[in-house]
């Protein structure tokens, strides 16, 4: 009976997750809010074309995880989606996990489980990426979704962007997206980077990139974080683990602290965001005296860089995935009791692993200008 309830637990978590990815697909896609009145199961529909194939990523990355997990006989739960309620600017979810139940599992294990999900939803993402460059819509269906565009014809981006009034989001490009799309996507139909929410399939493979991207970060127990133990081990990955979180928020929190901010202002942005990336940094795992200094240092990094380059800004949407790396999943990796090497053959998957990290991850994936 205790099965069944965890069962339907996942099942309705799942349905949820359909409902609020749908929604929140249509509105990126038509501009309506699942609450306006002229909100429509047409436009319920429209939201398909990017809760599916976003969704079946999800699919494909968790149960790469649990098949994995399964097989080697490590016990496991099914998938938790996470839903997000459909409000501005909401994907409708935050993922999805699973929860390994099993306490010591060897490096191989957790090797294997690590890069199963990112590799299974990868393949997902990169067909739904292909086949959304390939079925581009005419050029003229921005004007379908933005009438008041077609005033100015092709060239409206030139008068659109950059006016008062006019929340203007722009989505960031990672290499892969930049090959496919130099590769696949008829120039005369490619959409501008400021509407690419409003093409479903570009916009749900693009979000699957940076997901596996996240996921892939060489840090803690992220899945990328167990390809890197299972590659160099423990003391190597509490190295480069170390280094690129923080790497990771020196780039996340430039441009947070501008010197040239009047210093009333300047000492309230001092002590909450110090206390802000010292609370992250405790996930180094390190003395607190040495966490204070490395905090320091990152700090003091980002102010010089600030007054060197006036202007200067790194990602501040990457802060607070950053603080729940830090502050509730760990940088460092816990030792296991069985350390054998991996084979040749999970090196090579490691490495390609790796490389998929480099060509997906992008800098400043959403960016929100409002009036």
């Amino acid at each position: 009976m205790r099965e069944q309830v965890r069962i339907f637990i996942h099942l309705l978590l799942m349905v949820i997750t359909f409902f609020t990815t749908t929604w929140a697909g249509s509105e990126w896609i038509t501009g309506k809010n699942v609450w306006m009145e002229d909100y429509s199961m047409d436009d319920f529909y429209e939201g398909l074309n990017f809760s599916v194939p976003f969704l079946l990523f999800l699919t494909f990355h968790e149960f790469g995880h649990y098949i994995t997990a399964r097989v080697n006989g490590v016990s496991s739960s099914l998938p938790y989606y996470i839903p997000l309620p459909p409000f501005p600017l909401s994907i409708g979810t935050l993922g999805a996990i699973i929860r390994l139940r099993t306490r010591y599992i060897s490096v191989r294990e957790h090797f294997d489980i690590g890069i199963a999900g990112p590799l299974a939803g990868f393949i997902i993402a990169l067909l739904v990426l292909i086949y959304g460059f390939l079925t581009l819509p005419p050029a003229d269906y921005i004007f379908q979704l933005h009438p008041e565009y077609e005033a100015y014809g092709p060239d409206y981006a030139d008068y659109v962007y950059g006016q008062e009034g006019i929340i203007d989001i722009t989505i960031g490009k990672n290499l892969l997206f930049l090959i496919l799309e130099n590769a696949l996507a008829d120039p005369e139909r490619m959409p501008n980077p400021h509407e690419i929410m409003h093409y479903p399939y570009l916009f749900a493979g693009f979000l699957a990139m940076v997901f596996t991207s996240l996921n892939l970060l060489p840090v803690g127990q992220l899945d990328g974080g167990h390809v890197l133990y299972g590659l160099f081990g423990y003391r190597i990955h509490r190295v480069v683990a170390s280094a690129v979180f923080m790497g990771f928020m020196f780039y996340a929190g430039l441009g947070l602290v501008n010197p040239g901010l009047p210093h009333d202002e300047l000492w309230w942005y001092v002590a909450g965001y110090g206390f802000f990336l010292y609370l992250s940094f405790t996930g180094l795992g390190m003395p607190a005296q040495t966490t204070l200094m490395y905090t320091l240092l990152v700090f003091a990094a980002q102010v010089g860089m600030a007054w060197l380059v006036p202007g200067i800004k790194g990602y501040h949407g990457w802060l607070l995935f950053g603080f729940v790396l830090g502050r509730l999943i760990g940088v460092t990796h816990p030792k296991t009791d069985f350390a054998e090497p991996i084979s040749q053959g999970r090196k090579i998957l490691g490495w390609i692993a790796l490389l998929i990290f480099i060509l997906t991850f992008t800098p400043n994936p959403i960016e929100v200008i409002t009036p």
